[in-house]
């Protein structure tokens, strides 16, 4: 049977907490094919996003969004082709209450 793209992941987290997003499943490789912020105040306000390798704690070479200002009532995205390993870890962190996260991509088994 043909993988689908499908949505992986929806988080609105609370603010400035490091947040799991998205955990790949055991047995499983994940093609990420675009990762939105969605800021739903007015205010503009940062986040960051990291890849962690097998749930490790965060450092900094783990980062590949660090404080990106998103404009108010904006949404901005990623489109790098994420690819992750069984068990790795896609974290967030808002700077504000209003910022919405949404994963899509394929997962493999």
């Amino acid at each position: 049977m043909a993988e689908e793209a499908k949505i992986i992941a929806q988080l609105a987290p609370a603010i400035t907490t490091e947040t799991v997003l998205y955990t790949v499943p055991e047995a499983t490789q994940f093609i990420g094919s675009t990762l939105r912020v969605c800021n739903r105040g007015a205010t503009a306000t940062t986040f960051r996003i990291a890849l962690r390798p097998a749930g490790a704690a965060t450092t900094d070479e783990m980062y590949i969004a660090f404080d990106i200002l998103v404009a108010g009532n904006d949404t901005t995205g990623i489109t790098d082709g994420i690819t992750l390993g069984a068990t790795d870890d896609i974290v967030v962190y808002a700077g504000s209450a209003n910022l919405s996260f949404n994963l899509s991509g394929v997962e493999i088994t």
